[in-house]
């Protein structure tokens, strides 16, 4: 069965984004390019580990780079926008793949859809889904519907890591004491064990 591809050779934007209160988030990747807008969900640990691999992905450029112009990591985002509307799940990212493509210096990304799988084979793969990291290699054969690929220059690489991270770290703030996550409804918490210390004496 052939493959559905989304393609964005040259996006206007792509980013991270969330829908929803914190505790109840959830998380897409969404690219732009004119009109078409295309958004696919994933876990946060997912666009914690994109992030994390694409300034991996970045480093390595330039420690072997011969001439490419790879900018350090940014301290924020240029882009602190919602997510474009209307926001329409095209499906759920499983594999991720990332490659450096040193014939047009644009870093392409590859987020294939989440396909069902035997449960020895599931039990391999960290939460979340696995995360492929490749150089300039080809990943070996990943079996989905349908495949989402961005490609971007290594500049807005930079700005899509400094936005996920924020976006990852502004979750639900973590209890001074168990540091499990503060639901905004309340939170009991195990250390305290039904008691509650007073603060000062």
């Amino acid at each position: 069965m052939a493959i559905l591809v989304h393609r964005y050779d040259a996006p206007d934007r792509f980013v991270a984004g969330t829908v929803g209160q914190p505790g109840e988030r959830t998380f897409f990747l969404q690219a732009r390019e004119g009109n078409r807008i295309t958004s696919v969900a994933c876990e946060k640990q997912q666009v914690s580990v994109l992030a994390e691999h694409l300034d991996r992905v970045l480093d390595e450029v330039i420690r072997r780079s011969s001439g490419t112009v790879v900018p350090p990591p940014v301290a924020s985002s240029h882009d602190t926008e919602p997510l474009d509307a209307p926001i329409t799940e095209e499906f759920r990212v499983g594999t991720m793949t990332i490659a450096w493509d040193p014939s047009i210096d644009r870093v392409v990304i590859e987020l294939f859809s989440n396909v069902d799988v035997d449960e020895d084979d599931d039990a391999e793969d960290p939460p979340g889904g696995p995360a492929v990291v490749a150089g300039t290699d080809e990943p070996d054969e990943i079996e989905a519907d349908e495949v989402f690929v961005i490609k971007i220059t290594a500049a807005y690489a930079r700005d899509f890591v400094a936005r996920a991270q924020a976006l990852v770290s502004a979750g639900r703030p973590p209890c001074p004491f168990c540091l499990q996550p503060l639901d905004p409804e309340g939170h009991i918490c195990p250390r305290a064990n039904g008691y509650r210390r007073a603060l000062f004496t």
